[in-house]
Formats: C-alpha cells, structure tokens, sequence
C-alpha cells in the first residue's frame, strides 16, 4: 500500500528541534516549526485549504467547527503509535497521522470492536492540503453546502421569502430543490426564482399571492460531477398574529384576602406571542410577589386587597413579527371587604392584614395544582418550574432539588423566587425539585419530576476524506441522544441499500470504510440521525487526488547562522503519492543523511553542528511518480559574538572615576550594539557617565552608582553578556569647615516650575532648586498627573540627579499634564513643588497592547477572556477599546472577533476544554495599535467521566498503604488533570466495642501518576476507599470501593497520666487506657528515676498487666523527685510514652539562685512524638506574658503567647520524630531571651521490637502450659480405666468394716451412694474421709435424677457456677488447694 500524504515543514532556522525528535507529530498536536512559513498539520475545509499554523491537532477532513467534533485519539491507536515510534521508525508519515486524527476515541459497540479492530490497525491516511492558492484552484472538490437557512424557518408574511443554500466545489456546482419531498419546479412559477451562482430561493409577492401557499418542507440539492450535498430539511412557515376573539366580560368579584386568576388566554401566534397586563390606560400593572404574571399569561393575586379594584386589567400580545399588539377587552375587578375605607396609611402598617380584619390563611398552590407534577425538558434547552401560592400573608417561595444542591453557575430565580429556570440543561439536571410556600400560619410544598431528553447531538461528526488512488480510509458518524437515534447512510443524496455496489466500500453500522479507493470512487455521503425530538443531517465528500510534487516554501531563501550552533533547514512539499525527499550539497554528492546530518519525515534537514565548511546551497528535490521539483537554500555561517575582556568587580570611594572595561569580538559583517544595564534595568547615561565603544567612565561616584554593571553586546543573531559589581565607600573625612557641624534637614521644596520647547512628544521642565538645609542635593524626582484616568493622583516619571535644575522630559500621546518636582538629600525628601501648568500632548494610534492576556473557562461550555487595562499614558487617544479575537486552535477557522469597553469577554457555547488562539488589540479614535502576540487559552472544563480502573492496595506498615492503579484516558479528563485523589475511611476497629470516627479523608496525588502511598492510617483497623481523577472542575467518578486492613501497630499514650503525692513517702501513680490502643494491649511499662537538680539516680522498670491503671512508688529519701515515663505495649511493641514529674517536697531548695537582672532560665522541655511540655524559671513581676518560639528542621516558624503563671506550656502541634529549636523570650521585651534549646520528638511507631518467641517470659509460659496439659491427659487416663465397679483398696488404703457391702467379686457398688463417698469430700493424708457442708451429689450435677455419662462411663455434665460458689464458701481448710488432693479427687 503506498502511503499518501503532505509533508512539510517551516520555520526560521534558528529554531532547532532535539535531537531524534518528530518534528512534525499532527497526532499530538504539536510542531517545533515556526508560524513564518506555512505547516502542513492543514485541515481540509469545505472548498478551502486551511493551514494549522502552530502545528496544533489537523485533521484529513472537517466540516464546520461544531462544539462535540473536537479530533480525539482512541486508546488503540495511542497504543499503536507508541509501539510504532519504539520499533525505530522516523515518527508517523502525514498519511498515518491523518488517519489516527480522524478515529474518535469514543468506544465503538464490542462487535464492532472484535470485527475491526484488526483490519484498522492496517488502514493508512489520508491527504492533508497546504494552504497555497495555485494548488486550490487546480484541485478538483465535490460540492459542500456552505450556508443554508435554519431548519424551522419563519418568515414575515409582508416581506418576500428567502430561503437561503450557498455550496462550492470544483468545478462550481447546480442547484435544484425538493418541496415537501417532490420535485419543485421552479421555472413553472414565475414568483420563484434562485439566485445567480447560487441555490438561494426568492418568492415574490410584489405581484400578488398568499405566502401561507408556499409553507412546506423544502431541502436543497448542490450537485456537480463528483457528487451531490444535501441541505438540512427546511421547514418553512408563516408568521401568523390572529386577533383577539370579542367577548363581554362580567366583573369579577371577589372577596378580600382571597386567591385570585384572572386568565388571559391569548390566540395561538407562531411564534408564540410576548405577553404582558396593562391598563386600559395603558399604565403597566405593578407586580411584586403578591401580584405577578405566570409563565402562562395568566395574573395570579395570592390574595387580594382592597387597592387592587382601583384599576382595570388588560392582557396584551405582542407578536414579533408583524409588531403588532393585540390587546384583550379588560378585566373589572370588585372587591368584597369588612373594612370599605381604604385608609392609605395602612399600606405601611406592619401587619396590613390584621388592621384590615382579613383572615390569615395557610398556603396552597394555585398553579400547578396538587402535591407533585412532572415536567420534560430537552438537552440545551432551558428548564422552567414555576410555582404560585395563595395564602394571607403572602407566602415566601424557596426551592430544592432532592438529594443534592441547585446547580448554583446556571440556575436563577425569576418573578419573586416563583419561578426557577436552569440554563442549558444537561442529564444531570434531571431528578425530583420541589418548591415550598411558606407564611407564619404554616407551609405546603409542592414536587416537580424532571426528566431530560435529548435530540440528537454529534459525538463523532463525519469528516471530508481526501485521499490519494490506492489509499484506505473511513467516515464516521456517531451520535447520542435520549432515546438513542438511529443512524442512516446515503451516498449523494441516496439511500446507501439503492446505489450501485461498490466493492472497495463497506458499512459497519455508524462507520463506511474504503479500501485502495480509485478516482472512481469520488462522491458526497450523508448521514442522517434521529430520533423523536429531531434529527441532524451532516455531508461529508470523499475526493482521491493524483498531483506531482510541488514546493511550498520561497525559493532561493537565505540562512545566516552562527558557527557551532545547531540550526534547520525547511523544504516543505506536497505531492500524491507522496514524494520522496532527498538533499544534497552545492549540486553533487551523495544524498545528506547520517553524521552530522539528520532528516525528518517531514523534509526538514538538521545540521547538528554547524562548522565554517558546512557553508554553501542546499538542495531539496521531491520525486514521485508523477515527476519532481527542488528548491534551493543557502546558508551562510558567521562568527560568534564574545567579550573577550570583561568588566571586573571594583571598589571606590566616593567622588573618584570608575571605568569599566568591556571590549567585544564580533562578525564584521554583522552590526554591534553594545549597551548597559544597572542592577538588570537599562542603565540612563547621565551627565556624570561617558559611554564609548569599549568602555563606560563613572565621574563623581556616589553611594547611589553602587550596584551590579551589566555589558550587553548583540547582534541580530546572537549576543553575550558579561557582569561585574561596584562597591562604593562613604567619605569617612573629618569635617573641616563650620557647616559641616550644623544640623541637617530636609530640602526646602522647589520653586517656580517652568515647561518650555513644547514638541509633540516632549517638554522641557526648569525649576529653581530650594534650600539644601546643611545636606547636599542628590536627586531630583519629576512626578506627573493627569485629569482623564486618575485626577488627582501623581505618578513618578523620572528621576535626576541633585546637580541639574532643567530636564527634558519624554511623553505620551494624548495626556494632559500637569507636572511637579520633589528634592531628595539624605536626611529625606522635599515637600512637592507647586503643580506646573497643564500640557496637552495630541492623540496617536496606541503602540502597546493589553497584557496579561488570559483564555479561562468558568463553565463547562464558555471561555473568558481577562486582559490588565492599559493605563492613561498607554492610551494614546479618547475613546480606548479593546478588539478581542479568538478561534478554535486545532480548525484553524475563522477568526471571531468583537469589540470591548472593558477588561474582560465571556464566549460561550465553546465545546469543553479545547485550545483557543486568542489576540487582544487596543484601540482608539486615532486607530488600531500593533498587531497582537496570539495568546492560548481553554475553555471551560467539565467533570472527569471515567475513574482509575485496576486499583490495587498493598499494605506498607500498620499506618501506610501504597496505592497502585490505571491512569484514566486523557479525553476522558475533560480538563487539566490536577491529580488523583483517594477517599478512605475507617470503616470499624479490630478491638470489639470500641467506636471509631467514620469521617471520609483524603489524599492527593498531584500529577498524571499511577501510584502513591496513603499514610496516618489507623494501626488494626478495617479501612474503605475509592479513588477519583480531578481536573479543575471538579471531582469525576468514583472508582470501586477497596477494602483493606492495617495490621497492629503501636499504641498511643496512656490519657490523663497523673502523678499525687499524698505524704512524704509515698507517690500515687493513676493513667487512663490509651485513645488508640492499635491493637490488643498486653501490658504497661513504667520506667522512673529519681533526681536531685541535675544528679539523677538509678531507671527503675515496672511492667503491667494491660487492666492495671494505678500504682504506687515509695520514695527512697525525702528529698528526691521522681521523674516517670509510662507506655503501653502491644505484641509489635511499646508506643509513645507519657511524662510527669513528682511534684516539689515542700521543703526542697531552689536548685540555683535567680540573677539580678530581668532573664529566663532553666528551660526545661519533656518531649512526646506529638506535644512537648515546656518549663522554665524567671525574675519577671506578675503577670508578665512571654513567648515560646520554635522552629522545626524545614525552617517553619512557630509562635506561642502565654502568661507567666501559665507553667507548664504544652505544644500540641509537633510531628514524630522531628528536631526542634526552641527559645522564650518576653512579649515586652524580645533582647531578654533564654538559651536556644534543641530537643527531638519520638516516633510514633517503632519497627525494631524483639521477637515474642525469645522472650524468658513467654517460654517459661509455654513450658508451664504443656506441664498442665501432661498431668490432665494422665488423670484422663485413669478415669478412663475405672468405670462403673472398681476394688476398693486400689481406691484408699483402710481396712474393710462388717458393715461394709461388697459384691462376691469383693468389689464394691459405685451406684451405692450410702456408703461411697460424697462429692465435695476431699480424703486426707491418713486415709480418712472429711465430711464437708456440701452434700451434693453427681445427681444434683446432672439433669434431675439421671445424670449424663459418655459411652466410656465418664460424666459429661458440667460444673454449675453456683456450685463452684458454694464450694468455695464452704470449704475454708487449705487441703482444697493442695495440689495432692487435687490429683487424689481428680482420681
């Protein structure tokens, strides 16, 4: 398949690309070419050849810019130009890229995806058109409809009917119509007629006739030899404004305080007609929120007064058309009341109703009637509810929407809150609204349903395809509606089923695809789709061109760069098939590539270093099959500008010469300048400085010459700079005369100002200097102000120095002057002189415009425009204005412009989130000003509408997660990707019973990244979370929600730690359980130490039980204090630790003695991983507030007020783990400071715990434990071995007595519970049976009188609670807890 496209680039050679880079990459919308020569990134526009001048997106074929056709990538082709450009191809041919830029991201059905998908992938581009006049007139082009009337056409019956269709193709195309979907005739009526050149249709009525005849639906057919476009349907339709019927009306009577309507009912108009109520004095009726007009026409009283029967009521219809009003016979209006005099002075009272005897009434709707309504509403289009209440007093109206807000940037209340209209209703606005009426005797509200539709709207509009023989393609045509339209096909104004076949031609439902497309092949494809609310009908022409190569740029163009730099050479070129492109040097040699050549795609030549024999012409030669064209470029290579001896860095006093040396080498054929700038600001050549070709002479250095010298030496290629800094030292001599000794002041103010050699643009001002006052002159400052922008307010012009009395100054055009002058010593500055007279200078067109021009959107579907106002003497001239111009960035159409009083335009109906050009131009009566640098901005954003897919969590440590997921499509973004944001909570707690706090946080990931870590999590804790892109506008979807759990972690500190000390002995410790446990508690340790001033003792450890929250400590001598640190712990180790300090002995001495002076010391700090206890020692009286000051390791300052009494200061907001620098200083007097003390928080949580498997403790647990287990498996072992009857002296040792009963196996009976013994009886060392009080038998431990035994004999019931009680209350000896009779028992 040969690959068929324009390539080209432009743009000044000193603008160079990186190494290896595409310059020309149409399918991101950018090019590192400048805008001077044409980029061939062009759009097709019907019937004329748009260039894309920035090299922003460009597209094969687009009709007219249309706000949802904006050209998107699918994520396949995204996938496949990557892969494309890794494999080491050059970046995509123009062809390639035409044919990505025309696929639309918007997801294809599955089946079409499964059956394309591959055969897409192998589909080449599509032709891309240069801008060159010559090469538009000789290509051939089917027609395109340019201009047409609206679809519901009204017309003025008095005017004749236009019905408007403009096309152009090559050659110029034929016009025929159809009415109603016949035929029309226009040569049989002779009040019809089309326009010359054109398919407009004119009907004359200056001869006669009915327009309501000729009403119909008309369509338009532009025709020529490659094809035939179609008009949108026409439905024309005559206006109409029908009387008002006559009718007698009755008056209307009514009572005082009732609801009334009086209804208008006004004839059906097209359109519909304006409505509004007068008098029949034609005064109109005054309306507040008692007395209003509804949406219907209708006045609607809430309830009425005795005032309102002081006039009568007409409707009235104003028809838009004809202009004429039609006005209903009026209303009589009489009312009923308890109160006949109408007492004006109650119209103020404060409650008019009472006064007036009218009883108050609770609200009810008198429109629209009942509880709840429903109401549909079209996409775009505007949403009116409407709701009007009786009721006395008048109700007030507020309005809801069910589950959630009011869309606050479009919605409005109109007519006193009754009304509620929402502009541009999108899907999101439907739901449930309602409205509430209200007064003091109670409220009723009312709910409206409302359902949005849709007509159908573009997602993906077809394209115009331009493509060369051979060459594969596609349109299409994806819309959206509600209910979702179908899609139809036809091919010049045919159903696609009735044309004739074409085999390189296939239909996928809303996609036609070509493939190897011949000349043939031309023709004009439309694509209807609809549905019930309406229907858009868009043409889009296949064209297959065959053009030899052709060179785009001037010829012979002239290069000059400088030695060593990197540069480029353009040739763009267009040709079908695409050329091949070839350079050499000065007319022979092999073709240029490789080394320290590289050619693009496009045709551009980079030389990466440029070296003296690289001088010469290049030629370009383009070739295809057609034939071949060259261009030719010389380039020229000069010498770089240096400065090969510098200014140095120089220290002077004051009053010497200073010279600065600066001596540059430069391309003779080049010219110089060399110039100066002070402190980065261009340097004012004074009387005291001499400037010459290599140097600059400083005369009378003063302090004010100190500062940095900049010498700038350029050329129109290149420049270099060169810097060095000049330090100035005060006169430190002695006085040696009597003035010096006298006190200095500031200068009298100067006198007598004077304006002479008046010149357009300049004036001279003198004035006479006041007096020094003992301190000499050094400057003099000129200010100025003018009457038309700013009166009264003075501005700085100039500055002089303090020896010059006359100055020249420099003005603007068309501001009135007024001219003062300020004396500056170094004591300080004058008093203003007295104004001078005004100068007016004349007008002149601005030489500047506005900045800071800036393109935002504030909506989803506008773009403003904000630029900073030029101030009086930017103006010029009377009258300033600014000339906006925006246009589409990637179309290329048209620009739109309007004029602007102001500093700010709002477009609208922009499609979200596209670039726009944008040029702001002042102007004024005198003209334009210069042409205007292009600014980019972007309209407005909408929300995301896709959420990051594939997230996944991966638990980093008890209190962090590391996120991982998908990025999110960028056309899905709709906006600037701010970041990606996670909501998480905690959902519950691993501990039972115990309450935590389920507030949604978040965390955000700036960036388009697809990871990041979430930390501060809870330890143990069940967690939620979700995950969401963020753009400007606002939050998107949100993704499926992910659960995880932290493992156990650390605990926080004990609350409420208290140290008492109740006697000299003895110190009470109490603590509450941590906040946060963060996992199952297993104790406590406390770690303690005396000290005695700064002698500290032996740490002392206690552990705890986790249940334990007191202890004792008994002080070892009367003197020492003790100093506690208690933590708690979990199985991963202990968490931070609370501190106290035992209180003073009473008796304790000050450990040192205060100083004589004010001052702060022993600053003592106890730290935490969160907060910090602070104390410290002063002399200060009473009541002195001070400040604690710290400073953390990243420099963040921090201050903290408190009261002298106010010991021990507690920091709250410190972080784990950080170092910080701490001071106290007095609030009064900050020099009387303490030390600066450093101190570091603990971390939160500790890694570094011993493993529980080493631990003393826990192995002598576990050998404890398996002990238990081997003596009860051994005493199983025996009962197992003696059931039911067993001998008796292997039982106890003691002889047998006559009474005894026994068996003739001489074994006794274990059921005879006369003489065996009891339970609960323990048997002693001797042999004998101890009775105990309880005489419980296995009987009472079963189920009433039978108990329960295994198949082995063995007892299976259980021990009650309240027999161990009764056992352990009657049995006080010790033997029950001897570990002998245990076993014995157990036996």
């Amino acid at each position: 398949m040969r690959r068929l496209a324009a390539r080209g680039a432009a743009g000044d050679a000193r603008e160079v690309a990186a190494p290896g880079a595409d310059i020309w990459d149409c399918a991101r919308g950018w090019s590192p070419s400048s805008s001077r020569l044409t980029d061939l990134c062009a759009l097709w526009q019907p019937g004329v050849f748009l260039p894309s001048a920035d090299g922003s997106r460009a597209s094969a074929g687009v009709g007219k810019s249309r706000p949802n056709e904006a050209e998107k990538l699918s994520t396949v082709w995204k996938a496949h130009i990557e892969r494309h450009k890794a494999s080491g191809a050059r970046g995509l041919g123009s062809g390639e890229q035409g044919l990505v830029l025309r696929m639309a991201r918007q997801q294809a059905p599955p089946w079409v995806h499964i059956a394309l998908i591959l055969f897409l992938l192998s589909l080449g581009g599509a032709i891309e058109i240069p801008m060159d006049p010559s090469i538009q007139n000789e290509l051939t082009q089917p027609p395109t409809i340019t201009k047409q009337s609206v679809k519901d056409h009204i017309v003025d019956p008095r005017d004749n009917i236009l019905i408007e269709c403009e096309a152009k193709g090559n050659p110029a195309p034929s016009f025929h119509w159809t009415r109603n979907s016949r035929f029309f005739n226009i040569a049989k009526d002779p009040r019809v007629s089309m326009r010359r050149r054109s398919g407009t249709l004119v009907i004359d009525f200056r001869s006669g006739g009915r327009p309501e005849e000729y009403e119909g639906e008309y369509q338009c057919f532009a025709r020529n030899k490659f094809g035939t476009a179609l008009s949108n349907r026409i439905r024309l339709q005559v206006s109409k404004s029908p009387l008002w019927p006559k009718e007698n009306l009755d008056p209307v009577v009514v009572q005082e305080g009732a609801p009334l309507t009086l209804q208008c009912n006004p004839p059906p108009g097209l359109p519909s007609p304006v409505i509004f109520w007068m008098s029949s004095s034609m005064e109109p009726i005054t309306q507040d929120k008692r007395v209003s007009q509804g949406h219907n026409g209708d006045l609607y009283f809430s309830n009425v007064m005795l005032q309102d029967m002081q006039t009568d009521y007409s409707c009235n219809a104003r028809f838009h058309f004809t202009h004429t009003i039609q006005q209903k016979n009026p209303f009589t209006l009489k009312v009923l009341t308890n109160n006949p005099y109408n007492d004006s002075s109650l119209r103020n009272h404060p409650d008019i109703y009472s006064a007036r005897g009218v009883a108050e009434r609770t609200p009810s709707f008198m429109y629209p009637q009942g509880t709840s309504s429903s109401q549909m509403v079209l996409r775009g289009m505007d949403l009116l509810l409407e709701c009007i209440a009786s009721g006395v007093p008048t109700p007030d109206i507020a309005w809801y929407k069910k589950g959630g807000d009011l869309p606050s940037n479009k919605a409005k209340f109109e007519n006193f809150n009754k009304a509620l209209r929402i502009t541009n209703v999108s899907e999101e606005d439907s739901g449930e609204y309602f409205c509430l009426a209200s007064n003091k005797m109670g409220s009723i509200r009312h709910t409206i349903s409302v359902r949005v539709k849709a007509a159908p709207y573009w997602l993906d509009e077809p394209k115009n395809l331009i493509l060369a023989p051979g060459e594969d393609g596609r349109l299409v045509c994806r819309a959206n509606g509600n209910p979702k339209p179908t899609v139809q096909w036809m091919v010049n104004g045919e159903p696609l089923q009735s044309a004739p076949p074409n085999p390189n031609r296939e239909v996928a439902g809303d996609t036609i695809i070509f493939r190897d497309t011949q000349i043939s092949s031309r023709a004009v494809y439309q694509c209807n789709t609809s549905n019930e609310h309406g229907y858009l009908l868009a043409n889009a022409f296949v064209s297959v061109l065959d053009v030899p190569p052709r060179m785009l740029s001037a010829r012979n163009q002239l290069i000059r760069v400088i030695l060593y730099n990197r540069t480029r050479l353009d040739c763009p070129f267009f040709g079908s098939p695409i050329p091949t492109l070839r350079w050499f040097k000065n007319g022979q040699g092999s073709n240029l590539d490789g080394g320290n050549y590289h050619v693009y795609e496009n045709g551009s030549l980079e030389i990466k270093m440029i070296r003296k024999e690289d001088q010469g012409i290049y030629t370009c030669v383009a070739t295809n099959i057609l034939g071949k064209a060259e261009n030719q470029v010389r380039l020229e290579v000069k010498d770089p500008t240096r400065i090969y001896r510098m200014p140095e860095d120089q220290v002077a006093k004051r009053g010497t010469t200073v010279q600065l040396e600066c001596r540059v080498k430069h391309d003779p054929s080049l010219k110089l300048t060399v110039s100066w700038l002070k402190d980065d600001e261009p340097l004012y050549i004074g009387n005291r400085m001499k400037k010459e070709d290599d140097s600059l002479t400083i005369f009378g250095v003063a302090e004010r010459d100190q500062g940095s010298y900049t010498c700038m030496a350029s050329t129109e290629l290149d420049q270099d700079l060169a810097k060095a800094y000049l330090t100035v030292l005060a006169d430190q001599a002695t006085p040696t005369n009597r003035l010096a000794a006298l006190p200095k002041g500031r200068p009298d103010r100067p006198r007598d100002l004077e304006l002479t050699d008046l010149a357009e643009r300049s004036v001279r001002l003198t004035w006479i200097p006041g007096d020094d006052n003992n301190s000499p002159i050094t400057d003099y400052v000129v200010q100025f102000e003018e009457d038309q922008f700013q009166p009264g307010v003075w501005h700085d012009h100039s500055r002089f120095p303090g020896s010059v009395n006359s100055a020249v100054l420099h003005l603007s055009p068309y501001v009135n002057y007024q001219f003062r002058v300020i004396a500056v010593n170094e004591v300080g500055s004058s008093h203003p002189s007295l104004p001078s007279e005004r100068y007016r200078t004349s007008g002149a067109p601005p030489e500047s415009n506005p900045s800071d021009v800036k393109g935002e959107g504030t909506r989803k579907n506008n773009m403003e425009i904000t630029w900073t106002p030029m101030n009086a003497t930017s103006a010029f001239g009377p009258n300033l204005r600014y000339i906006v111009k925006w246009r589409r960035r990637e179309t290329r159409e048209t620009w739109n412009n309007v004029t602007v009083w102001g500093s700010r335009y709002v477009v609208g109906q922009t499609p979200v989130y596209v670039p726009y050009e944008i040029r702001v131009q002042a102007e004024n009566d005198f003209g334009k000003g210069p042409e205007p640098d292009t600014i980019i901005g972007y309209s407005g954003e909408d929300y995301p509408r896709a959420a990051p897919t594939e997230v996944k969590i991966r638990v980093l440590n008890s209190t962090a997660i590391s996120l991982q997921w998908n990025r999110v499509y960028s056309d899905t973004v709709q906006g600037q990707l701010r970041e990606y944001r996670a909501y998480y909570w905690r959902e519950s707690s691993l501990l039972k019973n115990l309450w935590v706090s389920q507030k949604r946080q978040q965390a955000s990931f700036p960036g388009d990244r697809p990871r990041g870590v979430v930390a501060r999590l809870f330890p143990y804790s069940n967690y939620k979370l979700e995950m969401v892109v963020v753009n400007g506008r606002g939050d998107g979807p949100r993704s499926e929600t992910k659960e995880f759990t932290t493992p156990e972690g650390v605990p926080s500190a004990p609350r409420r730690f208290r140290v008492r000390q109740p006697n000299l002995e003895t110190i009470n410790l109490e603590w509450d359980h941590p906040e946060h446990p963060n996992g199952i508690l297993i104790g406590y340790i406390l770690r303690y130490v005396p000290f005695n001033g700064t002698k500290l003792g032996k740490q002392m450890v206690e552990n705890f039980s986790p249940n334990q929250t007191k202890f004792s400590v008994q002080r070892a001598d009367p003197v020492s204090r003790y100093r506690f640190s208690l933590s708690a712990r979990t199985q991963v180790g202990s968490g931070e630790a609370a501190t106290e300090e035992s209180p003073a002995p009473p008796n304790e001495a000050t450990p040192t003695a205060a100083p004589d002076e004010q001052s702060i010391w022993n600053v003592t700090v106890l730290p935490n991983s969160k907060w910090a206890n602070i104390t410290w020692k002063h002399n200060f009286r009473p009541g002195t507030d001070f400040v604690v000051e710290y400073i953390d390791s990243n420099h963040t300052k921090k201050t903290v007020p408190v009261k002298a009494q106010a010991q021990p200061i507690q920091l709250t907001d410190l972080f784990p783990g950080m170092t910080y620098t701490l001071r106290v200083y007095s609030r009064d007097n900050e020099g009387i400071s303490s030390t600066v003390i450093t101190f570091m928080t603990s971390t939160a949580y500790t890694n570094n715990q011993a493993d529980i498997a080493t631990q003393g403790w826990f192995i002598g647990l576990m050998c404890a434990i398996a002990l238990l287990v081997l003596i009860l498996l051994i005493v199983c072992f025996i009962k197992r071995s003696r059931g039911g009857k067993y001998p008796v002296r292997e039982k106890k040792d003691v002889p047998l007595g006559p009474e005894d009963p026994k068996e003739e196996d001489g074994s006794f009976d274990y059921s005879d519970e006369d003489n065996k013994p009891l339970q609960g009886s323990q048997t002693s060392l001797d042999g004998t049976i101890k009775q105990q009080e309880s005489d419980d038998s296995l009987v009472d431990y079963g189920e009433g009188g039978e108990g329960q035994f295994n198949e082995d004999g063995s007892f299976i019931g259980q021990y009650t609670v309240k027999k161990d009680k009764e056992e352990t209350e009657g049995n006080e000896s010790s033997e029950a807890t001897s570990p002998v009779n245990a076993i014995y028992s157990l036996a």
